[in-house]
């Protein structure tokens, strides 16, 4: 038998099959296993992605070396679906592989020296296991490896390592009868109190055993050594098994009430829609539109339960690890142990074991962040994508996959419907159910028949601020006041992190820059630092002008730390959690925070866009926004629909609940469309605006768009390579096409990379997908020159 196998190369000329014959011995290779073969002088990964019988090749074919997992990782579908990604977002086949796998399960390689004659083991270099020759730095025994191995005294190889380890523990059996235990207690001497223990457990417990040596330990209070004694006695017959990491062993499932919530009218046609559809096995595309606080949730969990009975799978999106936590609770509290979870809060070790239990058809619903739509379920009968129009769906780096469209394809595949679910749905799907591509499904009243709440945009030009920091004003701090006191809740939304966003010399006009980027650093006062938010880099806080050595230095701007500050200073009473980038770099500290404000541990969450969607906190009656242009100042076609969104998610975390709710968006552009029609929630008017803006500047969804974006250390070259490309298009392209650039980009540099970008916009151009594999082709060859070519189908961001 022949296997067809992509390599771990990521090249223009490995990017095809390569063919390795199967020895007999590896009975268990199939499509989607992970193998080592044998490649050039090298041993690499790769991934079997197709078996023959019979070969066109002439010559022999090399085997295949090992079988890298029991089960293959990939199904057949996912496999599939690597081949067709790779044509539409211009990546290498092995890069889409590689993504659908957690990280854990991406191969190692190490390059080792190998003794190959006597008198060189003997040598002391080889005394030690292995002889990493990436980690060497000591010239003098690089200089005596490199004669080694010309007088072929020893040689490189090349080991692929796993990195994914399964956790094991230890199990312990019982060696005798129930009687045999009761007379080892009779005789066991009085002082050996934990032995009594444990075999009082063991005759009470009988029938539970074998059980777990953490789970004895816990249930009873006792050592390990305790049950090393107890081995050697020969109470017990130890072994070691595998156990799963658990990441919702936090989250309770035992809740009956939100099982039995009844849908209203609009809810149950919603539901029947989807649900007739999972039965008649469609792969039809629902929108669900419907304002904060309709119950979309619901009507998704109930679809879960119709393709539960239906015995098919289920697959859910949600765009924010901050919104894990409150989903999966609601889930785990229907669906139980059928639940698992996949996003980037869990470690390493829990994504290994969530990713098998699927694989291995152990759990039947799936939640997670975009990386999860490659969750390897089979015979999935549902797939919900929650706030469908956030940008965090696309991949902003190689594979630039957007979830949406990967939902589409497996849904095509296991014909099942996709339901794409928001309170404002991008201009791109609200269009598509305009014309019937989509069924559109509305929702236009709270589940719980309270009205929305109250809007009131507050003119910072005008009104009059609380403290000296100009970020609060006095009518939205009496009203976080006037909730305090009632013990109601407050959420506050800044979308910029840090204290302050730069630093001004006011002698000599110096901002602090960043030295790999152009973009000022921004100050933190919990880390005493000035960070870039671009490329990570830290410095000192400066105490004179770098530039003039003048003391006369202010920081300016703002971010959620000076407000938090500003906050304590001002209502010394208020508790505040702060929750962004910062505050959430540690695992599950998200579910903390939320827990926390849920508890009413807090009186204040102020955050980033993070806490403005998929909240449901009932305590909450007032939500600020501390402002509300930042969006909307951004070089960008979608930054009006971006700060609707936003103000309308937000918004919508007040007054969720019995008490009526308020908002209060502080703004320096009230009279703005985007943050006017927001104040009344409406949708329906802005989609018809923006529609009307994007019709006159030919952007999506009347126009597609291509983003191709080149980058180097030397503008020069950036600049020069990206009229190459544009001459080049400009040659195949015509009208009603539009070709715009090549411009450097609104940040021109990033991680010392000098960025341009050329946007292509066309309604139908056949030539160009071509076109585009050539330039995807031609840029290996570029790579060599310190060039990096990027190719972004329908990019989110544009700047």
């Amino acid at each position: 038998m022949i296997a067809q196998v992509i390599v771990d190369v990521a090249a223009k000329q490995t990017d095809r099959i390569f063919e390795y014959h199967i020895p007999n011995e590896l009975t268990d290779v199939a499509v989607g296993s992970r193998v080592i073969v044998p490649f050039g002088r090298r041993k690499v990964q790769g991934f079997v992605v197709g078996i023959s019988e019979a070969t066109s090749y002439s010559g022999k074919l090399k085997d295949l070396l090992v079988v890298v997992d029991e089960l293959p990782p990939l199904t057949p579908e996912l496999v599939a679906l690597s081949k067709t990604l790779a044509d539409k977002i211009f990546a290498y086949r092995i890069t889409i592989l590689q993504s659908m796998l957690p990280r854990v399960m991406r191969a190692n390689y190490r390059k080792i020296l190998v003794p190959i004659t006597e008198e060189a083991k003997s040598l002391p270099i080889f005394k030690e296991e292995v002889v990493d020759l990436d980690e060497l730095s000591n010239l003098k025994i690089i200089v005596e490896i490199k004669k080694l191995i010309k007088d072929d005294q020893a040689q490189i190889e090349y080991l692929v390592e796993n990195k994914a380890k399964k956790k094991k523990a230890a199990i312990y059996l019982l060696t005798k009868t129930k009687k045999e235990y009761q007379t080892l207690l009779q005789n066991i001497r009085s002082t050996a109190k934990k032995q009594q223990l444990l075999l009082t457990n063991i005759i009470e417990d009988y029938d539970n055993y074998p059980k777990l040596g953490p789970d004895i330990e816990n249930e009873l209070n006792i050592s390990s050594s305790v049950l090393r004694t107890a081995t050697e006695k020969g109470w017990f017959a130890k072994k070691e098994q595998e156990i799963y990491r658990d990441p919702l062993k936090d989250f309770s499932s035992n809740n009956v009430e939100k099982a039995s919530v009844e849908l209203n009218s609009e809810q149950l046609h919603a539901l029947n829609s989807i649900g007739t559809s999972i039965k008649e096995k469609e792969a039809k595309t629902f929108l669900l539109e419907g304002i904060t606080g309709s119950g979309k949730t619901e009507v998704y969990l109930h679809a879960i339960s119709i393709a539960l009975k239906q015995k098919r799978n289920a697959l859910m999106l949600v765009p924010e690890i901050s919104l894990t936590p409150q989903m999966v609770k609601q889930v785990k509290e229907r669906f139980g142990n059928n639940v698992a979870v996949l996003h980037s809060g869990l470690s390493e070790g829990e994504k290994y074991d969530e990713w098998r239990r699927i694989r291995r058809g152990e759990a039947q619903v799936v939640v997670g962040a975009r990386s999860a739509i490659f969750a390897p379920l089979q015979n999935i009968g549902l797939i919900v994508i929650d706030e469908e129009h956030e940008s965090s769906y696309k991949q902003n780096d190689t594979p630039r996959y957007h979830a949406r469209d990967v939902a589409l394809l497996r849904s095509k595949f296991h014909h099942c419907p996709v339901v794409l679910g928001s309170a404002t749905p991008s201009l791109a799907s609200r269009a598509r159910a305009q014309k019937g591509r989509y069924e559109l499904l509305l929702l236009t009243k709270r589940a719980n028949q309270k009205s929305l709440p109250k809007v009131d945009l507050i003119d910072l030009k005008t009104v009059e601020f609380a403290g000296g920091q100009f970020d609060l004003s006095v009518p939205l701090v009496d009203a976080i006041k006037e909730k305090i006191a009632k013990k109601e809740q407050v959420i506050l939304l800044l979308n910029r992190r840090g204290f302050a966003s730069f630093m001004l010399c006011r002698n000599c006009g110096f901002v602090l820059k960043c030295p790999n980027c152009d973009i000022s650093l921004t100050l933190h006062k919990d880390t005493q630092q000035m960070h870039c938010h671009y490329c990570g880099h830290k410095e000192a806080i400066p105490k004179k002008c770098p530039s003039c050595q003048s003391e006369k230095i202010r920081f300016l701007g703002t971010g959620t730390q000076k407000v938090q500050e500003e906050l304590e200073t001002l209502i010394p009473e208020a508790r505040i959690l702060r929750m962004d980038v910062d505050t959430t770099r540690r695992k599950g500290s998200y579910k903390k925070i939320l827990d926390s404000f849920g508890e009413h541990k807090a009186d204040i969450l102020l955050g980033t866009q993070m806490i403005a969607k998929g909240l449901d906190f009932p305590n909450v009656t007032l939500v600020g926004v501390i402002n509300a242009d930042t969006a909307l100042s951004l070089p960008d076609f979608n930054s009006s629909e971006k700060t609707f969104d936003l103000l309308t998610q937000v918004s919508g975390r007040a007054g969720r609940a019995d008490k009526t709710g308020r908002v209060m968006i502080q703004t320096y552009n009230p009279e703005n469309y985007a943050i006017k029609l927001a104040q009344n929630q409406d949708y329906e008017t802005f989609y018809q605006k923006e529609m009307q803006v994007r019709f006159q500047g030919n952007y999506p969804p009347f126009f597609y768009t291509t983003l191709i974006t080149i980058t180097s250390k030397n503008e020069q070259s950036a600049a020069k390579e990206a009229f190459v490309i544009k001459r080049m298009l400009m040659r195949e392209l015509h009208a009603p096409t539009i070709i715009l650039g090549p411009t450097p980009s609104s940040i021109a540099r990033i991680k010392n990379q000098y960025y341009y970008q050329i946007l292509v916009k066309y309604k139908y151009e056949p030539k160009l997908h071509n076109l585009l594999h050539q330039i995807q082709d031609d840029a290996q060859l570029a790579q060599k020159r310190g060039l990096n070519i990027y190719i972004d189908n329908e990019p989110e961001r544009i700047m």
